[in-house]
Parts: structure tokens; sequence; C-alpha cells
């Protein structure tokens, strides 16, 4: 008797043919929060549909206007501009860092500490206003003759000028950190091995380091860039005509606020989807690189 029990088991999922039948795992709680979201949605957008006071019509008329494109493409222009300065600064920073120089290291530090430890808008608006403090600057060489006369720091400092040095300069302390990142990503044993056959310190880094971490500094870049492109909205307190400094400007004159800023916000989220976009496929052809390797 206890043998058959044993040979011939009986269960209550067996489904007849002597397997057991797989019966998944029910997800209640999670069913309820997933339906109460999209039903939260779902009245958000026809809230936002139905709500004339969004002004739709007026997004539409000016979503293509020349004045928002122009803006639009100083936005682009500057994010590019301050980014190419900033990883400039941050691969001389980081130099810095590792040359072992304690002059040097102490400098790096200073630049890192004031630019991450300050708002950005404060950077942006003290540096429009450096005219204060130095009317009029010159160059040359200390203790001699050899320079170029003082220049008006007003003709020079314009509100491009200013969106362009103050966001890289700001950047250019995060990427010094990114590219830190990538540094360290590298084996050790590789630069001991390139000490000792002889290599300097600029062509080791150059040569053996730098190709190296490039393929981890370059897609987390990406989030700098896309960090970069909202924060040059900020520009727009020194009247930099960009995207948002451009439909400030439309709704002053037609007090259309909210549709304006509308049309802002969609083209932002344009752009940012087409860098993450762009994000995404270097991040695949470097994992797959590496991989490879």
């Amino acid at each position: 008797m206890v043998s058959n029990l044993v040979s011939n088991p009986v269960s209550k999922n067996d489904d007849g043919h002597g397997a057991l039948r797989v019966v998944p795992r029910r997800h209640v709680a999670r069913d309820v929060v997933s339906v109460v979201c999209v039903l939260l949605l779902a009245a958000v957008v026809w809230s936002a549909a139905t709500n004339e006071r969004f002004g739709w019509p007026v997004v539409a008329h000016y979503f293509l206007s020349p004045l928002v494109l122009v803006g639009l493409w100083n936005t682009i222009l500057v994010t590019v501009l301050s980014m190419l300065l900033a990883f400039v600064l941050g691969v001389v920073v980081e130099l810095m860092n590792e040359s072992g120089a304690p002059v040097l290291k102490f400098i790096s530090g200073i630049y890192l500490w004031v630019f991450r430890g300050t708002p950005l808008l404060v950077q942006v608006i003290i540096l429009f206003n450096i005219s204060a403090l130095y009317p009029k600057i010159g160059f040359g060489i200390p203790f001699t003759n050899i320079g170029t006369g003082p220049i008006d720091v007003n003709s020079v400092i314009t509100p491009f000028a200013v969106g362009v040095l103050a966001l890289g300069i700001n950047e250019g302390a995060y990427m010094a950190e990114v590219i830190r990142g990538g540094i360290l990503a590298v084996p050790a044993g590789q630069i001991d091995a390139a000490k000792s056959i002889g290599m300097k310190p600029m062509q080791v880094f150059f040569k053996i380091v730098f190709p190296q971490a490039i393929r981890s500094i370059i897609p987390a870049t990406g989030n700098q860039v896309i960090s970069m492109m909202k924060a040059s909205s900020l520009v727009s307190v020194i009247a930099f005509p960009d995207l948002l400094y451009s439909v400030q400007a439309i709704y002053a004159r037609n007090f259309q606020t909210i549709p304006l800023l509308i049309v802002a916000s969609i083209w932002y989220l344009i752009v940012t989807t087409v860098l993450m976009a762009v994000q995404r496929v270097v991040e695949r052809h470097y994992t797959r690189k590496g991989a490879e390797r």
C-alpha cells in the first residue's frame, strides 16, 4: 500500500499526463497600482487636452516661430561649445591632479572646490559683471614691457561669451571627475608596465591610459551633455537669446506665458530625446567593443 502511494504520487496540479502545471504568481497589488497609474495618467492627459487655458492653438502657432528656432539654435551652439571647453578643462585639471606636483594638485583642488561648491547661476552673474572688478585688462609677461594694451572688458564679455565660458568652466570641474573615473578603470598593471619600459608620464597618459579610458569617458559624457543642454537656460538671465529667453520675449508682448513655456519645454524634450538616443547607441558601441577585447 505504501509502495503504491510513493510510486504514483497524486498532485492537484497534475494535468493527467504526468507533468506539473505551473501556475504564475498573481501580483494583485502591482496590478491595482498599475491600473490606478493608468487612470491618473489618462485623467491628466484629458485635462490638459480639454483645458483651454493651455492655449494649444498658441503653442502650434509659435512652435516653428523664427524667433523660437533662432533661440533653439543658440541653445544648441552654447551647449556644444561649452562641452568642448569643459572636456579640455577636464583633461587639463586631471593631468594637473595626476602630475604629482603639489602646487598643481593644490590649484586643481581649488578649482574643483570653487566651481563645484557654488551655484552655476551665481557664477554666470559674477562673470557677466566682471567688468565691475576689472574694467580693463591686458595680457603680457610679468615684469616686462612685452604684452598687449588694456582691453575694454565690456567689449569682450558679451552674453554669448559669458554663456560659453561660465557653463564650460563650471562643467569642466565635473568633467574632470568623469575623466578621473575613466582613468581609474584602466588596469594599474598597464601603467606600471609602460613606466617600466621608460615611458614618460605624458606618454603613458596619451598613449596608454587615455585611449582605454575614453571607452568609459564618452558614454558617461552623454549625461553631462544632456544636463548642460538644460542648464544652458540659465544664460537667459543675462539676456542671451537662447530658447528660454526667446519665448520670454514673446510672452512679454502677448502675455501667453504658459503656452510659450510649453513650446520651450517641447523643444527641450525633443533635443533631450535625441541626445538620449545617441547616448544609448554610443553606450552599446563601447560596451560591445569592450566585450570583444
